[in-house]
């Protein structure tokens, strides 16, 4: 295994046991959902989700069509992840929910996660 491969799988495990430790104390309800962050190598995907019904309550993500014709082919994935955060924050003000918890998904809070979260707020859901 190539030194490339294994960095690669350190990395993987590394989120993996980071996002254990997150969900561990974030859960979800249907008044106070769980915001799930995931990012891709190309796309940013976010969900409102009830842990105790485990149902999702409303998801956005950069690979919508709407989403990528509003990104144009030059757009950067920190600006994706600002649009994926807007809408996210849209589809859930439509449903009533005002209030979320903030689930990183293990990855560290800079960069497009952080673009994300900060776009939600803006957009007027509390966390």
């Amino acid at each position: 295994m190539s030194d490339l491969a294994k960095q690669s799988k350190r990395k993987a495990w590394r989120r993996e046991r980071a996002h254990l430790r997150v969900r561990a104390r974030v859960s979800g309800t249907a008044a106070r959902p769980r915001l799930s962050v995931y990012k891709s190598l190309h796309y940013v995907y976010a969900q409102l989700i009830d842990d105790l019904q485990g149902v999702t309550l409303a998801a956005a993500s950069s690979l919508e069509p709407t989403l990528k014709s509003q990104l144009g082919n030059g757009a950067s994935n920190v600006e994706a992840a600002k649009l994926v955060g807007a809408t996210i924050a849209e589809r859930a003000k439509e449903k009533g929910i005002e209030k979320v918890v903030f689930d990183r998904g293990g990855y560290v809070y800079h960069g497009r996660v952080k673009a994300l979260a900060e776009s939600a707020r803006e957009k007027g859901l509390d966390f």
